[in-house]
């Protein structure tokens, strides 16, 4: 097997965030019905986190499961692990209506952290980053400028944002702008 490698090369930017490209990490979308036991089962015993709620993020370390729609989960695992946890969960799954999927190599992945973080993610999203609007474990799935991401904050001071490889290199740019010291825009309250 050949090496992963980052879109980026692990691109970093320090200003009133630090925007760091983190992985490789590996990615499965599961489609079907998320309330069916099996589907429940498959994918707990897969990562050994609870099956999310409604917009959540269940994570550990490099192990997740990431409520993406009413159909759809986006199953984190290590990245080495990826394709044996699609052939595990698709034996797991047999039988059932679903989609299993190595998503892996088409996405791009950065970790945001510093106390300035939600007003950096607010400059970018039509989304309210306010905590009590986006609490820590929530996942939301938006656009930042003309990319679309999905978000969710580990705690109050880090993130993370993904997005597809093809626009990594826009997305970087576009986390690094709103990141620089001089585009404080001084709403957040320490």
């Amino acid at each position: 097997m050949s090496e992963p490698v980052l879109p980026l090369a692990g691109a970093s930017f320090d200003g009133l965030v630090e925007v760091r490209e983190i992985g490789p990490q590996g990615m499965i979308t599961l489609r079907g019905d998320l309330a069916l036991p099996q589907v429940i089962a498959g994918v707990t015993d897969l990562t050994g986190l609870e099956m999310p709620d409604v917009r959540a993020a269940n994570t550990a370390g490099d192990t997740g499961l990431l409520w993406m729609s009413p159909d759809e989960l986006l199953v984190l695992v290590p990245y080495r692990q990826a394709l044996a946890a699609v052939d595990r969960l698709n034996a797991a799954l047999s039988g059932l209506h679903v989609l299993v999927v190595n998503v892996s190599d088409m996405r791009a992945l950065f970790q945001l952290r510093g106390t300035q973080l939600r007003d950096v993610l607010a400059k970018l999203a039509p989304v309210d980053f306010a905590p009590e609007a986006l609490p820590v474990g929530e996942l939301r799935r938006t656009r930042f400028a003309q990319v679309a991401a999905g978000v969710w904050l580990l705690d109050d001071t880090s993130a993370r944002v993904f997005c597809f490889r093809s626009v990594a290199g826009y997305m970087f740019n576009l986390l690094s702008t709103v990141s620089d010291p001089d585009s404080n825009v001084g709403f957040h309250v320490t």
